[in-house]
């Protein structure tokens, strides 16, 4: 699929489809819409009248044109109040429109929204993105691909000639959340700790990125024994996978980005039960498959940053070679650790590698991992947790998410809680009370941190969706990718 900037008004366009934008409450016809109404024979009025359409966020109609025109259909989609107009607005309104025209056969569709705040390159990007994630359909395990109809060929931008640019930024972004996707829909015996590191590679290879895997034994070195704990009774090895992007000259800054690499959790020996969604536990990577697609993405929009991008990959198994509940686990940074449940295994895995990327000499760290179900029932599907000690750097991460469309909450760590992990055998538990779990979690993981400036990001909700949400589709979501590349882009 070609998405194309042009400079043709609407009345001159000649195609499958053509989509506009009406705001809420302001659907009456004038000027050009009036002239354009005017051209297909008010055909456009008829259809806001008879489908009582009034511009809600979200809403669309359409009709086909009869006769020979220029236009074979004509689609309406609705921006919601003009005052709460956002780019996440016109993201989803380009994926509506997207999902609408590949319905009703359109090869070529034009889209005309509005210009959001004054800025074409911002509204050509997020138009682009909408559209290109909505379309992107995940058939690699079906034996036949469903969809044998039409496919959206060409889509022209409209008021938007000039904006090449952001519609090539917003290709690279997607490439990046679909790779994300790919990997965390994938099935646990497609998705290893070797195919990870094998990912990595061909990012490595691609965009030219530095790549270094730590094998078992370079992980036994440093002494990452908490890591190494959770892997230990997986038949497959761990790979601490560590992609390194160095623009040219000197870096502006230097960031570290960290993913949870659980390619599969079924618990350990603490094992999840009846009702625990032990067969989805293949998304368990989604950090992991949110930095990878970061850093495919920051491969190619090639920034003047520094950015590592870490993850200790492994399986969370059960044999005889299993950690058990009790035994007491060494961190890389020397902090010992009472594993009081080994389905807590992802802070394990995150432990050693933030020790990993502080020791980088990095400016800021960010970690995201689907972490805790607490942080899933305090704040559903669609909105991840923030957790930082740092004001500045999660500041800078609540308006990337919001540039995004990818909402993030900040949550207290409230150090009292602490106390909840104090061991008596050990530095500190790996698990606390129930209440404020993920808080704990958070908690858990600042004791890796000494000095540098870092965040916690839980993504166990949005990761995944059930149904069709906005630009993504039933499914892996790819979340996390536009808000670290909007992070290190800043």
């Amino acid at each position: 699929m070609e998405i194309l900037a042009s400079n043709t008004p609407f009345k001159e366009w000649k195609g499958d489809g053509l989509a506009i934008g009406l705001f809420e409450d302001a659907v009456e016809l004038t000027g050009e819409l009036a002239a354009l109404d005017e051209q297909v024979g008010g055909v456009l009025k008829e259809l806001i009248a008879e489908e009582e359409f009034k511009g809600k966020a979200g809403s669309s109609i359409f009709t086909r044109l009869s006769g020979d025109k220029s236009v074979r259909k004509l689609m309406v989609v609705g921006l919601g109040k003009p005052d709460a107009l956002k780019l996440d607005s016109l993201r989803r309104a380009a994926a509506s429109v997207a999902r609408l025209a590949k319905k009703q056969k359109c090869k070529t569709l034009a889209i005309d929204l509005p210009v959001w705040n004054n800025n074409p390159e911002a509204t050509a990007q997020a138009i682009a993105e909408g559209i290109q994630l909505a379309l992107y359909q995940d058939t690699r395990f079906k034996s036949e691909n469903e969809d044998k109809g039409p496919q959206v060929e060409t889509v022209h931008l409209l008021r938007l000639s000039g904006q090449e640019a952001a519609i090539a930024r917003a290709n690279q972004i997607a490439s990046g959340v679909i790779l994300a996707r790919e990997l965390v829909a994938a099935p646990a015996n497609a998705v290893t700790p070797i195919t990870m590191a094998e990912t990595a590679q061909a990012i490595a290879s691609d965009h030219d990125l530095q790549l270094e895997i730590l094998e078992k034994e370079d992980c036994e070195k440093l002494g990452m024994g908490a890591f190494l704990g959770v892997a230990q009774a997986s038949e497959l090895p761990p790979k601490f996978i560590h992609l390194t992007y160095k623009p040219q000259g000197t870096p502006r800054r230097k960031l570290a980005i960290i993913g949870k690499g659980l390619t599969f959790d079924s618990g350990g020996l603490n094992i999840k039960g009846a009702g625990s969604g032990i067969e989805t536990m293949k998304i368990d990577m989604g950090g992991a498959a949110a930095t990878l697609g970061a850093a495919k993405a920051i491969g190619q929009l090639k920034p003047d940053v520094e950015v590592h991008f870490i993850s200790a990959v492994t399986e969370n198994m059960i044999s005889g070679r299993a950690m058990h509940p009790g035994d007491v686990l060494k961190a890389s940074n020397g902090k010992t650790i009472e594993v009081n449940n080994t389905d807590a295994e992802g802070r394990l895995t995150l432990a050693d590698a933030l020790v990993f990327a502080e020791k980088l000499g990095v400016e800021a760290i960010v970690d995201l991992a689907t972490l805790t179900g607490a942080c899933l029932i305090a704040l559903g599907d669609d909105i991840g947790g923030l957790f930082s000690p740092d004001d500045t750097v999660a500041k800078q991460l609540e308006t990337a998410s919001e540039t995004a469309g990818e909402k993030l909450w900040r949550l207290p760590m409230e150090e009292k809680y602490f106390e909840g992990l104090k061991s008596g055998i050990a530095d500190m538990k790996n698990t606390g009370p129930r209440a404020g779990g993920s808080i704990t979690a958070a908690l858990f993981l600042k004791q890796f941190v000494k000095e540098t400036p870092w965040a916690h990001l839980d993504i166990a909700g949005p990761v995944w969706t059930d149904k069709e949400n906005g630009y993504n589709g039933s499914g892996a979501t790819g979340f996390g990718v536009r808000t670290l590349v909007n992070w290190v882009m800043s």
